[in-house]
């Protein structure tokens, strides 16, 4: 099972329906649940990465791989990111990958994953960058299953 925790609601309706449509693709490989936090409202950056902290964990549970995104984390490729879920999925039924806010993830959290992943140096709007994650774990399928797609 793979569970996106991620911090902000989906706003524009075509990054809605790109993610429905990965979510579709997806069901064939793996079981996805996604969990929306609200965004925090503050001018304090440490209130606002504390309280988001608060609500992620309650959708970490003990047993899961956690995965953290992070623009710090190790870059990897497609073929070595599929690996590296095919890998994991063997240990642990149960991979959480993390997406933070506007200032990234408390000290806790990344300090909780298992790994932490850089898609890219690039900043993305969060939004995007769920459908480029969810894009990249269907890929990752696909090579797995090795199945036409990815090339």
């Amino acid at each position: 099972m793979i569970k996106i925790v991620c911090v902000g609601k989906i706003k524009e309706k075509f990054y809605r329906d790109a993610i429905e449509e990965y979510k579709k693709r997806l069901q064939k490989y793996t079981k996805l649940e996604i969990n929306e936090i609200n965004d925090v409202e503050d001018k304090n950056k440490k209130i606002i990465l504390e309280k988001e902290k608060e609500k992620i964990e309650k959708h970490i549970d003990l047993k899961d791989y956690v995965i953290s995104l992070d623009i710090e984390g190790k870059e990897m490729d497609s073929l070595t990111f599929s690996k590296k879920l095919e890998v994991i999925s063997f240990r642990f039924p149960h991979i959480t990958f993390v997406v933070g806010g506007s200032y990234g993830l408390h000290k806790s959290i990344k300090d909780r994953a298992d790994l932490s992943l850089s898609f890219s140096l690039f900043t993305f709007p969060h939004q995007l960058f769920r459908v480029i994650l969810l894009e990249q774990i269907y890929r990752a399928y696909k090579i797995q299953k090795n199945e036409t797609y990815h090339k």
